[in-house]
């Protein structure tokens, strides 16, 4: 039975019963969950401050008056609910939502992988989860060690001469490397006359807005016929006011470079610093080394390779690795191994013992005049690292080469698997991820990929990344990451099928989906450009 009939013939196919009933197109909404506002009543609580000490007041007493300009005239008018009340109201809002834990989620680009449960663990061990960035040396030997220890194994993984762990997110780390390349043109005295990065079209969009917030000028370059750089558009556009050239690889048409060589050749040859977005460096772990392949600088997306937490705006971290000519520039303070031997320290380190004698600590003030300085006050979010060195060390190396292996075997398998229902712009063995067009579907059925994105909804399944890359058309980003079995992968395809397939015979329940979710299809260019982000008490409208 179809998901259009079993949506006929059953009030709430979500499992979550008639009250989350979604209605269709055109009826009124079904309210899901009320506001926490609408379930308040004066004088409840769900938290009770104790009363100050006699002493606490006594020093109170001391301490400046805010200024009666900061003080509200009233006070805010907050909703008033139990703990268990508030308890509910949230937790029912959480099954409301689709998760990694819950469901598959191929969302392309973005590498929605699970997260094991040990990383959580490990970050959760008191001594890392109670230590504080400005704890002195002496008490935080075993935070310096972790980060250290990280460090050495993301230069291994990717090649680099140096990592450093300040960003505090991918983007970040992108920020970090362009501002590396402008001091690093500054110091050889070019930095006047370097004033453009040239990006592929099938980069990251926060590749050329990077660049532009470093003041420089962003020239894209176009792709071939097969999805990788055209050379020759490059070799036209590189000169000597070229700074770098930023290159996701692979590409967000989830194609590796087979030009690479080339490629960073003709950046090199003109002066310029070559730039590899890491953000995909789950498609190649232990097969290609980008600092080793003469890359200069490269951001990691731990949350994509290494498995920590992803969405929410954070807490993140994005470290970058770099060359040997970029060295003298990166941020700092680094973390260092201030006394022992580095070779002796890891081989202890990897077979799980610490170094006796062993001191960590971070570079002394002026220790490299060139720096760019700090970029963050601190670090990228500590727990972060935590959960990254607790993945990798999980792996080892065999583990992390199979991980890909894994990755790039799941994306052939859907690339392979509809290719007959959906047209395949670059019909070629991809990486981590496979982007299809829904072109066909919407030049012969009026069915657009918004449409297969909602029924993909009605499966269970989250929809992949659609409309982007900006260079296919109707683009289906798909990325099932390694962590999904053939059974998971085998009912996607199902399901694929099953919509390419409605969208032929009645393409009219496309259009109306989804249908078995929580709510139906919302306005979604509405509620960007009109928030509703107030609430209205009463009759008077007060806020």
């Amino acid at each position: 039975m179809s998901v259009a009939e079993r949506a006929g013939t059953v009030a709430d196919a979500s499992g979550r019963g008639a009250a989350f009933a979604s209605p269709s197109a055109g009826e009124a909404a079904t309210v899901v969950e009320p506001l926490i506002f609408e379930a308040s009543a004066p004088g409840r609580r769900a938290v009770r401050f104790p009363q100050p000490s006699e002493r606490a007041r006594r020093v109170a007493t001391g301490q400046p008056d805010l200024p009666a300009g900061s003080l509200r005239a009233t006070a805010p008018r907050l909703p008033e609910v139990s703990e268990l009340d508030l308890l509910r109201h949230f937790n029912r809002l959480s099954q409301l939502n689709h998760a990694i834990d819950l469901g598959f989620y191929p969302l392309g680009s973005c590498t929605m992988k699970y997260n094991p449960k040990v990383n959580e663990w490990a970050a959760a061990l008191p001594g890392f989860a109670a230590s504080h960035p400005v704890d002195p040396a002496a008490s935080s030997q075993g935070s310096l060690e972790l980060e250290w220890l990280l460090g050495e194994l993301l230069r291994e993984i990717s090649g680099f001469a140096a990592v450093s762990l300040q960003p505090a997110a991918g983007a970040h780390g992108e920020l970090t490397g362009m501002l590396m390349t402008r001091a690093y043109h500054r110091a050889n005295g070019q930095g006047e006359t370097r004033t453009r990065v040239l990006v592929p079209d099938s980069a990251h969009g926060t590749n050329p807005a990077t660049a532009s917030m470093v003041g420089y000028e962003t020239v894209t370059i176009r792709s071939n016929e097969r999805g990788g750089i055209d050379l020759d558009a490059l070799r036209a556009t590189l000169d000597e006011r070229t700074a770098a050239l930023m290159i996701t690889n692979p590409s967000t048409l989830g194609i590796f470079e087979d030009q690479i060589d080339a490629v960073l050749s003709a950046v090199h040859e003109v002066g310029a610093i070559a730039y590899m977005d890491g953000a995909n460096l789950n498609a190649i772990l232990g097969r290609f080394r980008p600092g080793e392949a003469g890359f200069d600088v490269m951001h990691f997306n731990l949350h994509k390779t290494f498995s920590t937490p992803h969405g929410g705006g954070g807490p993140g971290a994005g470290p970058v690795g770099v060359g040997e000519r970029l060295v003298p520039f990166l941020p700092g303070p680094q973390p260092i191994l201030a006394e022992g031997d580095p070779d002796t320290v890891r081989r202890n380190a990897w077979a799980g013992r610490s170094t006796p004698g062993a001191r960590f600590a971070l570079e002394e003030p002026g220790s490299r005049p060139e720096s760019i300085g700090r970029v963050r006050m601190h670090t990228g979010n500590f727990g972060m690292f935590v959960r990254a060195y607790t993945y990798i060390r999980s792996n080892g190396g065999a583990g992390l080469r199979a991980v890909s292996d894994d990755a790039v075997l799941a994306a052939n398998y859907l690339r392979v698997r509809l290719a007959d229902a959906y047209d395949l712009p670059y019909d070629r063995i991809c990486k981590h991820e496979v982007v299809f067009s829904g072109r066909r579907q919407k030049r012969a059925n009026g069915v657009t990929t918004l449409d297969i994105a909602k029924a993909i909804l009605d499966h269970g399944i989250h929809p992949p990344t659609i409309y982007f890359p900006l260079i296919v058309e109707e683009a289906l980003m798909i990325e099932p990451t390694e962590t999904e079995s053939l059974e998971t992968l085998d009912r996607f395809v199902e399901a694929m099928h099953e919509i390419a397939d409605r969208a032929g015979s009645d393409p009219g329940s496309l259009r109306r989906a989804p249908v078995t979710t929580p709510v139906g299809r919302l306005d979604e260019a509405g509620a960007a450009r009109r928030p509703d982000l107030r609430h209205a008490f009463g009759e008077t409208g007060a806020e």
